[in-house]
Formats: C-alpha cells, sequence, structure tokens
C-alpha cells in the first residue's frame, strides 16, 4: 500500500470513530456529571460499590461545596497521595512482591510522587529496573485513575458555576464527582482498551520477569508485567507514564499498527468527547461544537506541520530511508508516529511511540510549542476543557472590551473578579516554564546533564536549550514527555521540575475553581442581541487567535532562541 494512502487511512480511523463515540460517550458523562443540587449527582441512584465507599468514608453524596470547600477537599485528597505514594517506593525494598528491588532514592521518590498524583508522569528512571509490579499497580496505576478523575471534576466544577441560577456559589460535591469519573467513566473504558490491546499482543503478566537462551546459545532475561492494562489507563487518562523505558514505542505495550491507532484514540476520546458534554450540561450544543471545533483546528493544523518537517529529508541517512526516520518504529512510519507525538503533546499525556529528541528541528520545535499552547488542543482529561473555557472567558473579555460592551459568557458578567482569576490561571505555566529554564541554562552545574551543549551560539548549545525548554514546558503542563538527551537525575532537575509540577496543576485548579465558585455566585442576565456570541464562526475565530496569541507572545522569545534557531541553523 502506498505510505501517503496508509498515512491518511490512520487519520481517517481516528477522526471517524471519535465522530462516531462523540455523541454517545459525551451525553453519557453529561448524564454522570448532571442533577441538582442538594440531592446526588447525575445519573440514576449510586452503584452498590460507590454507595458502600461513602458510608466507609462517611460521605454524604447530598452535600454540596463551595468553591473553598471543592478546593480543599481536592488538594487534600492530593496531599494524601502524595504522601501514601511517596512511602510506597521508599518502603518498596521491604514490601511484598518487591522483585529485588531496593527502595527508591528520597529525590526519586519525591519527584515521581508529585509526578503521577499531577497527573503529569514524568519519569526520571528506568520504570522495568526501579519499580515492582506492586508499585506500578498499588501506587502508579491506582493515581492513573485519580488524577484523571479528578481533572474531570474541577472541569465539571467549572461547568456547574457556569450553568448555575440560584446564585448560591455551590459546585457540587467532589467526592462524588470523583467516585463517577472513576467508576462509571474511566474503569469501563479502560477494560475495552485494555481487552483491545491483549488482543493486538499487548503483555498482560503478575511475572516480573522470564529468562531465554538466545540463538548464539547466550542466556538472558526479558522483563513482562501488567503492562495492557496500565497502558490502557496511561492513556484514557492522559498520563502517559511508562512501565517500559521505551514507553508506547516498546512492542509489549504498543506491538501493532492496529494498537497503536487504538491507543490514539485512547488519548483523544474523553478530552473530545467532553466538549459534547459541557454543550450538553450547558443546554446549547453549539457552544461545545465551537470549542470542538477550535481544538480539531489547531490539533490537525500541529499534525500537518509535525508530519510535513518529519516527510522531508535532512542528512544522508534521512535520504536513504526516504524520510525523518531517526527513533521512529517502522512499524508505525512517520504518519503513525507523527499523529501520536502531536496528539500526546496536545492532551498532556507525555506517552511517546517515538523519540521526540530525534525530530527534527522543525518538528521537535513543533512539539514543544503544542505544549506552550497551554494543552488545550483539546487538553488533558478535564484540564483541556477547563482550560479552553478560561480562554474562552477572556476572549469573550477581549471582545467585549473591543466593541464597548460589558463582557458575558453565557448571561453570567465577567467583571474584574472573575477576568483575575482568569488571567491567573494562564499565567501560572508561563511563569514556571520561563522563570525554570531561564535559572536552569545559567547555572553552570546543569550544562553537564544535557545532551548537547557546546559554546554559545552553536547548533548543540541551541539544542540544549530546546531540551532544558522541553522539559520545564512539560512540567509546567503536565506532560511527561522529555528529549531524552536531558539527564534528568540530579538534585536540581529532581526538585525543580517537581515544583514546577506541583504548582503547574494545582495553582490553576485553584483559580479555575475560584472562578467557578465566581460564576455560580452570580445570578445570570438574560443575554441581549448586542452580546458577543459564544459560538460560530466569528467566536471560534476569536478563540484561535486568543489561543495562539497567549502562547505566539509570550514564548515566542524563547523558541527563537531554541528551536526556531536551530531550524535555521
Amino acid at each position: 500500500m502506498n505510505s501517503s494512502v496508509a498515512a491518511a487511512l490512520q487519520v481517517g480511523s481516528v477522526v471517524f470513530i471519535l465522530a462516531a463515540a462523540y455523541v454517545p460517550l459525551g451525553d453519557y458523562m453529561a448524564r454522570v456529571f448532571s442533577g441538582g443540587r442538594g440531592r446526588p449527582q447525575g445519573l440514576g441512584t449510586d452503584l452498590a460499590p460507590e454507595r458502600l465507599l461513602y458510608k466507609i468514608a462517611r460521605i454524604d453524596p447530598r452535600r454540596s461545596q463551595t468553591w473553598t470547600g471543592y478546593a480543599t477537599a481536592v488538594l487534600a485528597f492530593s496531599f494524601v497521595g502524595v504522601l501514601f505514594l511517596y512511602a510506597l517506593q521508599r518502603l518498596q525494598g521491604v514490601l511484598p512482591w518487591s522483585d529485588g528491588r531496593d527502595g527508591v532514592s528520597p529525590a526519586m521518590a519525591f519527584n515521581t510522587a508529585i509526578s503521577f498524583v499531577a497527573n503529569t508522569n514524568w519519569q526520571s528512571f528506568s520504570p522495568e529496573v526501579v519499580m515492582s509490579n506492586l508499585t506500578q499497580m498499588a501506587g502508579l496505576a491506582v493515581q492513573n485513575f485519580l488524577s484523571a478523575a479528578v481533572g474531570l471534576a474541577v472541569a465539571v466544577a467549572l461547568i456547574r458555576g457556569i450553568i448555575g441560577t440560584k446564585g448560591d456559589g455551590e459546585l457540587g460535591n467532589f467526592w462524588v464527582d470523583l467516585t463517577r469519573a472513576t467508576f462509571r467513566i474511566l474503569l469501563p473504558l479502560s477494560i475495552i482498551v485494555a481487552l483491545l490491546l491483549l488482543t493486538q499482543g499487548a503483555v498482560q503478566s503478575f511475572k516480573s520477569g522470564f529468562d531465554f537462551i538466545g540463538l548464539d546459545g547466550s542466556s538472558g532475561s526479558g522483563v513482562v508485567g501488567p503492562f495492557a492494562s496500565q497502558e490502557a489507563i496511561k492513556e484514557l487518562g492522559t498520563n502517559g507514564g511508562g512501565t517500559l523505558s521505551a514507553n508506547s514505542a516498546h512492542p509489549f505495550s504498543n506491538p501493532t499498527p492496529l494498537s497503536n491507532i487504538v491507543e490514539i484514540i485512547a488519548l483523544l476520546i474523553i478530552p473530545v468527547c467532553l466538549t459534547r458534554t459541557y454543550g450538553t450540561m450547558v443546554g446549547d450544543r453549539r457552544q461545545g461544537l465551537t470549542i470542538l471545533g477550535v481544538m480539531a483546528t489547531i490539533w490537525s493544523g500541529m499534525v500537518a506541520l509535525v508530519w510535513a518537517f518529519e516527510s522531508h529529508t535532512n542528512g544522508l541517512a534521512a535520504q536513504a530511508a526516504g524520510a525523518m526516520m531517526e527513533g521512529k518504529e517502522q512499524r508505525f512510519g512517520v504518519a503513525g508516529s507523527a499523529l501520536f507525538a502531536v496528539s500526546t503533546t496536545g492532551t498532556s499525556t507525555g506517552a511517546v511511540n517515538s523519540a521526540h529528541d530525534s525530530y527534527s528541528a522543525g518538528g521537535g520545535g513543533a512539539l514543544i510549542w503544542n505544549m506552550l499552547l497551554g494543552e488545550v488542543a483539546p487538553g488533558g482529561v478535564g484540564t483541556g476543557l477547563y482550560g479552553m473555557l478560561v480562554l474562552a472567558i477572556i476572549a469573550v473579555f477581549v471582545g467585549g472590551l473591543l466593541v464597548g460592551r460589558t463582557p458575558q459568557f453565557l448571561g453570567k458578567k465577567i467583571g474584574q473578579h472573575e477576568i483575575t482569576m482568569a488571567a491567573l490561571s494562564i499565567l501560572v505555566m508561563p511563569a514556571l516554564v520561563l522563570i525554570g529554564t531561564a535559572i536552569t541554562v545559567i547555572l553552570a552545574s546543569t550544562t553537564g546533564f544535557q545532551g548537547n551543549s557546546g559554546e554559545p551560539g552553536s547548533p548543540g548549545s541551541i539544542h540544549g536549550f530546546s531540551e532544558v525548554l522541553y522539559a520545564f514546558a512539560s512540567a509546567a503542563n503536565n506532560n511527561g514527555s522529555a528529549f531524552g538527551g536531558l539527564t534528568a537525575t540530579s538534585d536540581w532537575f529532581q526538585s525543580s521540575l517537581g515544583f514546577a509540577m506541583l504548582l503547574g496543576r494545582f495553582l490553576p485548579i485553584i483559580f479555575v475553581l475560584a472562578l467557578a465558585g465566581l460564576l455560580a455566585s452570580a445570578k445570570p442576565r438574560q443575554v441581549s442581541s448586542a452580546t458577543l456570541p459564544t459560538h460560530g464562526l466569528l467566536y471560534g475565530g476569536l478563540l484561535t487567535g486568543t489561543v495562539l496569541l497567549v502562547a505566539g507572545l509570550t514564548f515566542f522569545p524563547a523558541m527563537a532562541l531554541g528551536p526556531i534557531a536551530e531550524a535555521l541553523s
């Protein structure tokens, strides 16, 4: 089959399946999270496991929370998660099923605990060497579910703030949202994806390894583990942390081109369908379609850009291969690699099926740019939607200033306090990325950890800067992928990237919930004909421009020092 036809079929199959799932899954999630305040939220009666959990944890599912109560619950739950995961790693060597592995070092355990609770899944270690199966399943995989559920809960809380009519400031119950997101959305979908991966040959085993004798008579050992189940939730929850160093490039986790398509769909399906959930919950599905249109425009543009860069040839090896095939699996090719790479950097996932550090200067720069856009196209589970809604409110505010009208978003006035919370939410990530990168590159002790360095202005030093920029963009956006040339095991990188992940996750959540509380406390106004509509091509273009300009004005100097300079050198 012609490579162009095969590539088109891959993209077409992803789009077709997402389109088929859009309405039923989006409406299902709306039913899960909808419902009046003062009684259990959403679909029917509670499931038996949910009722048991509420009873054990002494949760009253009928009790609603204001934004302060909701935020306190999110932070407390996440803090306990960090402590538990840190302790599990440190005690790994004395726990059952340790597979002969010692406890994880303090700095690495600190970084990893924050990483997985923050839905970043940054891994400064080789999973098959450092982590036991017990730590993988009872610690890392559990946080893959729970961190994704937290993102879903925050997004739903913001929607409730937008549609609230009582002016009581209540956003629902975090514990109910967390439970239902886990039991009714993430767990069933994970089972389906895991079964599909098993049919393609993905490995699922409770053993930690096996011995073999090679064709030349030499002995060796291989690693096995619960790969299929964790691959499923790492993609569906936009987590990204792999059970193997090669991540989703390893044939035990992603064996065939078909499994690659399944994983790409798993990356995108919840963030895409959440736009339908949003439209259904606000009672105007045009709102959700407009958000989806903006996400799709940016995503498709980035796929085309990376695909074009990687299809061109630079150097004799690339010319012999017919494309930039260094660091890419032959079974996926350029199209499958570019499609996966754009989807993973656009959804805060961090899973990789190719080596991003081996991409061309233009292709690698585009992946960095994709993260620096804020990962809202379509973004992580929950985080993409609430990130885009914050930008949508900013776009309404800008549009209102342009026409001299009081900005309104779905009948809610956007005043000083609302726009302050929105602005603070989107400023956290740029501050962490730029400050972290600047401090790192001026520290003499960090140069040796860059796979590429040299005299200022040399190609090596430029790519070394790109490695550091990518690392902090990944950490602050809770992505988790990296340019492989950067060695991030020093105490500086463990701590600085750990704090970037922590603040990059929870500061925006606090500001988003504060914004939701302000909106929920406001009584809706009647929308006049002079109010800027928040649907349609005009508003979609304004929102797209806002997304691009925020990143463009903020990060262009940094991009010019790294990927752009490298591409032009």
